[in-house]
């Protein structure tokens, strides 16, 4: 999965450069609300640490994103399933000057097509808060759809879009 790369964009593991921009955009509420909440910086420091544990026990997690042409980090893109987490998730999120470019898209159907063609997951879904309009767009736009609401564990009420 590291290997991933499209157009503009390169997936690859977290590295230490990266905190500065992790920790800064977990930081933030506005930013972080839908995507586990807003974290101090140690809490931010465990959750890039749990992301690079997550690829080495499932060979497969959530990868920094790279803009090409810049170098820069964007976001982050990439699958999750953890115990006992329900279905494989599609996950996203871009820092904020990296939104309304496209990249989401771009980057959300390089995975979804890895997910269903190189890793032949039976399922696959995104996980999103009923508020959270713009990931409900994006992931309709990756070709999901409305499947039901449920409880996610601690989490509340997230709707599930299923991709075909």
């Amino acid at each position: 999965m590291i290997d991933l790369a499209t157009e503009r964009l390169i997936f690859r593991q977290w590295k230490n450069k990266d905190y500065p921009a992790f920790a800064e955009f977990y930081s933030d509420q506005a930013n972080a609300r839908f995507v586990g909440g807003q974290k101090k910086p140690e809490d931010a420091w465990r959750l890039m640490a749990t992301y690079i544990g997550h690829y080495t026990l499932r060979g497969y997690s959530y990868l920094a994103i790279d803009e090409k042409d810049s170098g820069k980090l964007i976001g982050t893109v990439g699958l999750w399933n953890s115990e006992p987490w329900p279905e494989p998730e599609l996950g996203y999120w871009l820092l904020p000057e990296a939104q309304g470019k496209g990249f989401g898209v771009e980057a959300g159907l390089a995975v979804k097509s890895y997910a269903l063609n190189d890793l032949k997951l039976n399922s696959l879904v995104s996980y999103i808060d009923p508020a959270n309009d713009a990931s409900k767009k994006l992931a309709l736009r990756l070709g999901a759809r409305y499947d039901k609401t449920m409880e996610l564990l601690d989490f509340g009420a997230h709707e599930v879009f299923r991709y075909q």
